[in-house]
């Protein structure tokens, strides 16, 4: 009786420690970053995108938009509707340097509370695409969408890496 009571404590010691293996095996797929380089990447998302929605904006509009220089990064996509009253804009970021992630980040929240507070009270569909807004921080990939879509958009980012 008492080698019954060892054996099925072995086992559930097993089954525990083959959980715990598969549950770091599946946080290291999912939160690594990607060896794929930034152009696979970048054209895996544009893929993805609606033309009559977005529109490709340059180095500039980023600037402007987000104050961010796209020269201090390793690539840099970023879309825009072109109508003042939609909300929608897509970004995708490869950072050169882990400690660059936070201030992307910083960029893009601030640019969404900007939003918010631009369309909150004259266009309250708007609000909510910004409210529902996607993002996704891979390795050294930095991914904002906000849009009818933003769920395709990041699915297209997710299974491009």
């Amino acid at each position: 009786m008492k080698s019954g009571k060892i054996s099925a404590a072995r086992v559930m010691k097993y089954i525990v420690l083959g959980l715990i293996v598969i549950f770091i095996v599946l946080m290291m797929l999912f939160m690594s970053g990607s060896s794929r380089p930034f152009e696979e990447v970048k054209d895996a998302v544009e893929g993805s995108l609606d033309p009559e929605e977005l529109t490709a904006q340059d180095s500039a509009r980023l600037k402007r938009d987000l104050g961010l220089n796209a020269a201090d990064y390793s690539g840099v996509v970023y879309y825009s509707a072109e109508s003042n009253i939609s909300a929608s804009e897509v970004l995708l970021v490869k950072v050169r340097r882990d400690d660059q992630i936070q201030p992307v980040l910083d960029a893009v929240e601030q640019r969404r509370e900007s939003r918010m507070n631009d369309f909150e009270d004259y266009l309250p569909e708007q609000a909510g695409l910004i409210a529902g807004a996607r993002q996704s921080v891979r390795g050294t990939y930095i991914f904002y969408a906000v849009s009818p879509k933003a769920d395709d958009y990041l699915a297209a980012f997710g299974s491009s890496l």
